[in-house]
């Protein structure tokens, strides 16, 4: 229900009620306890504290479906449309601050939003239509670099110990970015290390500055000299499109892979916890079982903020011009409305679930990261034979996050499966990468850039050194 009045009461509806933290020991032990609480409390919508700053949760199933789609235009992404930052209330220090400052397609409405995704579609179109050249060829990459993963964990011997989050679930699609990108081995650990920094380091903002340095650099390459790669699509797609505003729109990757890698560690905790998922991935129906822990453990829990154009009626509250909410998908995935009507003992799900958004600003890349997940679980249960946590389940540590629901950690043992012991003992190292033409030596390279099948092969030393490098790192 929509008003195109507003009065000082809805104004100061936020700022004046009791606010609950949002994380909070409880949250983070359980969030769907207390979206349980709040709805009971509040109903669908809730008043919060994000931080320090006042925000509307918006955890029922319709309401976070209906600002979704967003119809007539009610709701913005824009954050010079918050009331309260617009007026100076927000401290400039604020956390989440220089993420809704982003400028970038994820942060539009209306027709810059609409210029901006269009290169997305384009450029991510040839990767996820399964008939392409450049899928078959990204989609060995992919289990290459599973298997590649896999064996430096194996090297411990037929048994050991190893984080399959840290290890493997992480930065499996970090990887898989030198392939969309285009660039060399070299360029790309360095791009690499970065997008790690960027989400889990204490050099946080130098790692954005140089990263965005270096798509910048690439983006100007592209442009000089395509490739079967992400950026030359883009460009081909909207030859106007700036070097600076392709830059800034290859900066969301690092929210991409960190959500790609996050669902990846959903999935493999569900596989090793629940026993009739781990039988559902063994009869091949692992997209089945991504698709349902999309819906019981998304890995974006929440999203960023939405701001109301106009005095909207939204569950019990009237929401004010310019005030921000939260939408949860975790929340309304739990919504009775909504999950009262699932079977939650069955692997079989609805497609009917928010983890890939909807409206406007719905998720481009969903059979992208389908399938990066889909075969990393798959090369990765099919190589080991065992795999059983450290410690109990309930006792792994969640990462602390506004916005993403994850295991900080996958602590387990493991035993390498006879086929896989095998294979490693005829394989030994694989050999080193093919000469490159001198623009792919530039780390930045034309032609297919990232995306050859050997090209990119990494003897297995320099994948340890790699990997040793980001979690020094964190």
């Amino acid at each position: 229900m929509i008003s195109d009045r507003w009065s000082p009461s809805a104004v100061e509806g936020l700022i004046s009620l009791p606010l609950e933290s949002l994380l909070t020991e409880d949250y983070e032990a359980d969030p769907a306890l207390v979206h349980e609480r709040l709805r009971a409390r509040y109903g669908p919508v809730a008043p919060i504290d994000v931080l320090g700053v006042p925000v509307w949760f918006a955890i029922g199933y319709d309401e976070v479906l209906h600002i979704m789609q967003n119809p007539r235009d009610m709701w913005s992404k824009r954050v010079d449309h918050w009331r309260a930052y617009a007026e100076g209330r927000v401290p400039a220090d604020w956390p989440l601050l220089a993420l809704l400052q982003a400028d970038n397609s994820g942060f539009h409405d209306g027709e810059r939003h609409r210029a901006l995704r269009g290169p997305w579609i384009a450029g991510l179109r040839p990767f996820q239509d399964p008939g392409s050249e450049q899928a078959q060829r990204l989609e060995r990459a992919m289990v290459r670099h599973c298997d590649d993963l896999a064996g430096v964990l194996a090297e411990g011997g037929p048994a050991g110990q190893a984080d399959l989050a840290a290890q493997y679930g992480r930065p499996f699609p970090l990887l898989v970015a030198n392939h969309l990108l285009g660039v060399t081995i070299e360029r790309g650990e360095e791009m690499i290390e970065d997008q790690w920094r960027l989400l889990n380091g204490p050099d946080s903002a130098g790692a954005y500055q140089r990263l965005y340095a270096a798509l910048l650099e690439l983006a100007q390459a592209k442009r000089q000299r395509r490739g079967d790669d992400l950026p030359s699509y883009m460009i081909e797609a909207k030859p106007d499109l700036t070097d600076e505003e392709l830059a800034r729109e290859l900066m969301m990757l690092s929210g991409f892979l960190d959500f790609t890698g996050s669902l990846i560690c959903n999935v493999i905790f569900e596989a090793i916890t629940n026993p009739r998922l781990r039988e559902s991935v063994s009869i091949g129906a692992i997209e089945e079982v991504v698709n349902r822990v999309a819906l019981t453990n998304p890995a974006l829990a929440n999203l960023t903020f939405r701001y109301a154009r106009s005095e909207v009626k939204l569950g019990r509250f009237t929401i004010a011009p310019g005030d921000p909410v939260m939408l949860s998908i975790a929340g309304a995935h739990t919504d009775p409305r909504f999950g009262g009507a699932l079977a939650r003992d069955s692997v079989r799900s609805t497609r009917a679930h928010l983890a890939w958004g909807a409206g406007p600003h719905r998720c481009p890349s969903q059979r992208l990261a389908t399938q990066m997940c889909t075969i990393a679980v798959r090369q990765l249960l099919d190589r080991f034979s065992a795999l059983r946590f450290t410690q109990p389940a309930e006792r792994l540590p969640w990462r602390v996050s506004p916005f993403v629901r994850t295991m900080s950690a996958l602590p387990v043992h493991y035993e390498i499966s006879r086929s896989f012991a095998l294979t490693l003992e005829s394989a030994g190292e694989p050999a080193p990468p093919a000469a490159k033409d001198s623009a792919q030596d530039s780390g930045t390279g034309g032609g297919t850039g990232g995306l050859t099948d050997e090209g990119d092969a990494r003897p297995r030393s320099r994948l340890r050194a790699f990997l040793g490098r980001l979690l020094g790192s964190q």
